[in-house]
């Protein structure tokens, strides 16, 4: 080839090469195109049949396609027109691929045979060249072919095709040889001339489908796809409920849809280098705690016999104490998300999501003690979560029906406006403005849009114009006026009687509640306070987290329920979707009562003078009992199963669920032996359990829609057993057997806000198991350990959740007051727990708790009494001292 002939690039698998002439170059032109037509794909013309009329590769749009692409495309492409996404039918004379129907008469398949000749002479054509192979050519072994390259002959000699260079191969799929026929592919001799063709250096050139010289790329690209073409799919695939078509046509597809049926989470042990020397040394203490426990119990001192035994009690309790808080860290885990497979199998792009919906609960009480704008923050950031915004709701509980919450939300409410937008579209972190605008760090890290720095400034000063309005309201509510409180419009004030008003319910933000500053939907945002009458018990945080369940079930019935305290903002976006890496997930999910996330704090001195990080709670302990059965639920930060929360059941599995099992281990064969007698114990245990711990219902009764029952199960769980399980209200009784989430189908939405009402009345939970078996459970200041307590002896699994970035953050105690309160708080929970009918000592033995988690749970419950003992102990000394006799003989 001459040296101003261009620049040549090639693919081996279209097995020919391609001159890039130059704008200089005033050469001859292309021949002239034979129809007017070009390929959309690599610039030549398209071509005629053999009958005369121009080739058309799809016969539903006529998208221009030349015979060359479209060989190509149906061998090592997508099979399907670029244009409608057609597959590209096999027309006669082509070689089959995988696919094709099998339909075609013999002389085409003679056709097929001697493609290669046939499509050599069509090239030959297209590219100019009048001569013929005749019959008598093919026992020539050479013959000069002049080839013209942008009008200009290059010089070279190219062997001539023969018909002994032709053969026919076979492929197979990925289980063998086909059975009904050979697909035929053309063999392609080196010996053969390399067709040449022009292309336009103007035009890109990916659009000719070769890309530049660098061709290697591609090809290597290509052949990735060719191996994942191999194992085509045709069927669908199926995990748990969820399935997906698969046409093994894409190799990115097919490895999307791989990723998408890999787990969401996974378990990564610790390693043993660390484990191993830790449980050495426990056995080792526990050896020497032994020797040391019988050397004192049999070495008592006569003559100070008291002193004695009250240092052996001490030194007893002691071990047990340690015994409790060791055991359940035998085995700890860490757990690991994949949130890009969530995305995949459940929010796709351009797709409607499947992802679950979710409630978040934030309670409040006093708004003086809590401060209005912590509890603003909280909000706004749980509105601006990276979550679907149809599948997000917030439930704000005021407990104490505080004027100044309702105004705070309702200010909240319109700077969440300009608020979320600016978050979403930034992707900021964390998305609480306070916390936000507070950081320390360089805030243009990562950030590449223009407008950022402007729009942040604007932000930032609509957010001090918030705060100051905040503000405002919060001075105006230190001073109380003597005739109680108005709203704008002059109405009194429902709740201005904090333990005697109505019920008050109000819907902020959502499908009706106005757009963004973009034009977007928000979140829905609903302020509830729950009536209170004297009389009537309250339960503090448990009754009002119950009053949230109802409502949210009539309102929006989210298939998960989050809670947080008021000042635990969201530092993570992403958190809800960290939750559901484990709740929908096929097999983990129907287990898993709730996703615990640690308790991270802001404001905590260097060196945490108060022990407010709780670093053995939260970074150890809890991560051992998620190598049992799971962490206890601490109050905040958690995502529930609405289901579990209902008093449900877990999955059974296959053996429990058998019918008729009773019947048939009584009247079974006696020649099991004891096998026999021990599976008809077991069964009367889950009979004895139903009857007492465990409720009637499972989660395998519970299906979509109340008319999807029979009348065998209508009959089971009638309408009287039903109100008294869970309350009058029809409404509400059909959300709980949505196990999916969303309001039933049969429901009045023009009634959904009276019935809202009614389910927060003061009266709704009297003579109903609300508080004992369902929902939070009440009897404990520490509601939150008996609830999560309830969930495991009913056979729940927990798990905990420790993404790299903290999911959320709170206020912690920055006086040593605050710090003894809570303290104290929780071990008069922990008693309270103790002398009540659900001590772990003695509850649910009948049910499904493992023993180290039930180790777990008294070392909780019995912790406060250890400061008897250590009082004891540390008095021994000055009373030796002062009788001057020694606990240990001499």
């Amino acid at each position: 080839m001459e040296a101003n002939a261009g620049m040549v690039a090639g693919s081996y698998k279209r097995n020919e090469l391609v001159q890039i002439r130059h704008d200089s170059d005033n050469g001859p032109k292309p021949l002239k195109h034979l129809n007017g037509q070009i390929c959309q794909i690599c610039g030549d013309t398209v071509g005629l049949t053999a009958s005369g009329d121009v080739f058309v590769a799809c016969n539903e749009c006529a998208f221009p396609v030349c015979r060359p692409c479209y060989e190509y495309e149906r061998k090592d492409g997508n099979q399907a027109c670029p244009q409608c996404k057609t597959r590209y039918k096999r027309h006669k004379g082509s070689p089959r691929v995988d696919g094709d129907d099998d339909e075609d008469d013999v002389d085409d398949l003679e056709n097929e045979f001697n493609y290669t000749q046939g499509n050599s002479k069509t090239r030959r054509q297209w590219q100019g060249e009048d001569a013929e192979l005749s019959s008598s050519s093919r026992h020539e072994s050479q013959q000069p072919i002049p080839l013209l390259t942008n009008g200009q002959p290059v010089s070279g000699d190219f062997p001539c095709a023969t018909s002994d260079n032709q053969s026919v191969r076979s492929t197979s799929g990925p289980l063998g040889p086909s059975e009904k026929h050979a697909h035929s592919l053309p063999y392609i001799d080196p010996k053969l001339p390399v067709p040449v063709r022009i292309i336009d250096p103007s035009k890109d050139l990916n659009s000719y489908g070769l890309g530049n010289v660098d061709w290697k790329e591609r090809v290597e690209g290509w052949k990735l796809k060719q191996e994942k073409n191999m194992t085509q799919v045709s069927g669908r695939y199926t995990e748990g409920k969820g399935d997906m078509e698969g046409t093994g046509s894409n190799g990115e597809e097919l490895q999307m849809a791989d990723d998408a049926r890999q787990p969401l989470s996974r378990v990564v042990p610790i390693s043993s280098s660390h484990l191993t020397p830790y449980r050495v040394v426990i056995i080792l203490r526990l050896i020497i705690l032994g020797f040391f426990l019988q050397y004192r119990v049999t070495h008592p001192v006569k003559d100070a016999y008291p002193l004695w035994l009250t240092s052996v009690i001490c030194e007893i309790w002691f071990a047990l104490s340690w015994l409790l808080d060791q055991f359940p860290k035998w085995s700890p885990i860490n757990r690991e998300t994949y949130l890009e497979r969530l995305v995949l199998r459940y929010d796709r792009e351009g797709e409607p999501s499947q992802l679950a919906p979710v409630d978040v609960f934030v309670s409040t009480v006093d708004p003086l003690k809590e401060p209005p704008l912590i509890t603003a923050n909280t909000v706004l950031s749980i509105l601006a979560v990276d979550y679907p915004v149809d599948k997000v709701s917030c439930y704000v509980s005021d407990d104490g029906s505080a004027m100044l919450t309702f105004e705070a939300l309702s200010e909240t409410a319109e700077f969440a406006r300009k608020w979320v937008p600016f978050c979403k579209k930034h992707n900021i972190e964390p998305r609480a403005p306070e916390f936000y605008f507070a950081q320390k760090i360089d805030y243009l890290k990562d950030k590449i849009q223009p407008s950022f720095v402007k729009e942040r400034r604007a932000m930032k000063r609509e957010y001090e114009e918030f705060k100051v309005r905040i503000n405002a309201l919060v001075a105006k509510a230190q001073k109380t006026p003597e005739e109680g409180w108005t709203m704008q419009d002059g109405t009194p004030w429902p709740g201005n009687n904090p333990r005697d008003h109505p019920g008050m319910i109000q819907v902020f933000l959502g499908h009706s509640g106005g757009l963004d500053t973009d034009g977007n939907e928000l979140p829905r945002l609903v302020y509830v306070s729950r009536e209170k009458r004297p009389g009537f018990q309250h339960h503090k945080k448990a009754g009002a987290m119950n009053a949230l369940i109802r409502v949210s079930a009539v309102l929006t019935n989210g298939a998960y329920l989050l809670n947080v305290d008021c000042d635990h903002y969201f530092n993570n976006s992403k958190a809800l979707k960290e939750a559901m890496c484990f709740m929908m997930d096929p097999g983990l999910g129907k287990k898993t009562c709730y996703v615990q996330f640690p308790q991270r704090f802001d404001g905590i001195d260097l060196h945490d003078r108060y022990a407010n990080r709780n670093i053995v709670f939260f970074d150890i302990n809890l991560k051992g009992l998620d190598g049992i059965q799971g962490p206890v639920y601490v109050g905040t930060g958690c995502c529930f199963n609405r289901q579990a929360l209902y008093g449900y059941d877990p999955v059974l599995t296959e053996e429990d669920l058998e019918p008729n099992i009773i019947v048939k281990s009584c009247c079974g064969s006696r020649k099991k032996g004891k096998g026999g007698n021990k599976k008809y114990t077991d069964k009367k245990r889950a009979m004895k359990r139903t009857e007492s711990t465990i409720p009637i219902f499972n989660m395998e009764d519970i299906e979509e829609g109340v008319e999807g029952y029979d009348d065998e199960r209508l009959l089971l769980m009638s309408q009287k057993s039903l109100e008294k399980r869970f309350g009058q209200s029809p409404v509400f009784i059909a959300a709980t057997f949505m196990e999916q989430g969303g309001i039933p189908p049969t429901t009045n939405p023009a009634t959904l806000l009276k019935e809202a009402i009614h389910v927060i009345s003061c009266g709704y939970e009297d003579k109903t198991e609300w508080g004992k078996e369902i929902g939070w459970i009440y009897g404990s200041v520490t509601e939150d350990i008996l609830t999560g307590f309830k969930m495991h002896a009913r056979g729940w699994i927990s798990i905990y959740c420790m993404p790299a970035r903290p999911a959320f953050k709170g206020s912690a105690p920055i006086n040593l007051s605050d710090r003894l309160n809570q303290v104290l708080r929780w071990a008069l929970g922990s008693i309270e727990i103790l002398l009540s009918r659900h001590c772990p000592l003695w509850y649910g033995y009948n049910g499904r708790l493992k023993l180290l988690e039930r180790l777990a749970y008294i070392n909780t419950i019995v912790y406060p009494l250890t400061s008897i003992p250590l009082i004891a102990y540390c008095m021994l000394p000055a009373f030796c001292l002062l009788t001057g006799k020694f606990i240990i003989p001499e």
